[in-house]
């Protein structure tokens, strides 16, 4: 099968980022599936040829190729309608949405375009066909294991978070650093500024707790009352619903045990208790941190059982396999 993965090859097209999110999981699996896959970077194209001439570039590069699939990952409005729309004589078009629920008026803009386009919440999926878009595709998140693999490291950190900081985020790691805990942040937004690939699978290896703490709005009075940027943001963000995202599965793909907030549907991949541990507020989350930090074969165990699931059911080429199938493309 001939593929063609339209994405950036850099984290938000900066070559000082490292490679991007797509570059790891999109093209690379694809790549190891099937062979015959082909990157156009937009972005970079973009920054040296100007938007037209990108564009024009990406139809003429489907005309030639004629890929089997053309696997599109939208950052804003480089890619122009008209561009998707004259390539789809000539290849199946393919629309990974990230942020569905919180991009809805840009997913709602592009949904008509493309052949199919996917949404990381099962949930979700009926929300599109009930305003007549029956070509959505439930494609949750995954691994793949080549770049998010268990690495044998000595637990030396008590307490880590990897993710960009926010207002939320700030208020409740100072929350629990307050409670006495050891706690690590790393990422965008944290002193220690953004972390490659490899540095977040080291941070991961090296915790005995990791946690993965909301992106989305809070309406916990403490921090409302924390700051007037709390109250700001909270009233003015366009994240009001929680949506399954990466993280969870890059954790537990790296064999660490994971602390979560809890988000609709996150059972379907995962058995809270099991394979990992979800809290339900902050004084949940200090419950739940003082009883796993002093538990170690229970932790170590239900992180055990979360690698060996993410590895039997959660990887990119598992997940490429099923939803090719899905779309009528034969692998």
């Amino acid at each position: 099968m001939k593929i063609l993965v339209v994405a950036m090859r850099y984290g938000y097209g900066l070559e000082e980022r490292g490679y991007s999110y797509e570059y790891y999981n999109f093209y690379l699996p694809l790549r190891d599936l099937f062979g015959d896959v082909e990157l156009f970077d937009f972005m970079g194209l973009l920054a040296t040829e100007g938007r037209e001439l990108m564009n024009a570039a990406l139809v003429a590069r489907v005309r030639e190729a004629k890929p089997d699939l053309t696997l599109f990952s939208l950052y804003t409005d480089q890619i122009l309608p008209e561009t998707v729309d004259a390539i789809r004589a000539h290849t199946t078009t393919l629309c990974f949405f990230h942020d569905d629920a919180w991009r809805l008026d840009f997913a709602r803009f592009w949904a008509g375009h493309f052949d199919w386009f996917t949404t990381p919440d099962a949930h979700r999926v009926a929300f599109w066909r009930s305003l007549g878009y029956g070509n959505v595709v439930h494609f949750p998140y995954a691994v793949n294991p080549q770049v998010y693999r268990r690495m044998p490291m000595e637990k030396k950190q008590d307490v880590t978070f990897v993710g960009m900081a926010n207002t939320y985020r700030r208020w409740l790691i100072k929350r629990l650093k307050r409670r006495g805990y050891a706690m690590v942040a790393r990422g965008a937004g944290w002193p220690s500024g953004h972390v490659s690939q490899e540095e977040m699978v080291q941070t991961l290896s090296t915790s005995k707790i990791s946690l993965n703490i909301s992106n989305s709005v809070s309406w916990d009075a403490r921090y409302l009352l924390s700051s007037p940027r709390a109250l700001y943001n909270t009233l003015h963000s366009k994240k009001t619903a929680e949506q399954m995202k990466a993280r969870p599965f890059e954790i537990c793909g790296c064999g660490a045990f994971q602390l979560t907030h809890y988000v609709q549907g996150l059972e379907r991949y995962y058995l809270p208790g099991e394979e990992l541990e979800i809290y339900l507020d902050p004084d949940d989350l200090v419950r739940k941190l003082e009883y796993f930090l002093s538990h170690d074969e229970e932790r170590e165990a239900i992180a055990k059982r979360g690698y060996e699931r993410t590895l039997s059911e959660h990887t990119y080429g598992k997940r490429f396999r099923s939803v090719l199938a899905r779309i009528g493309l034969t692998t």
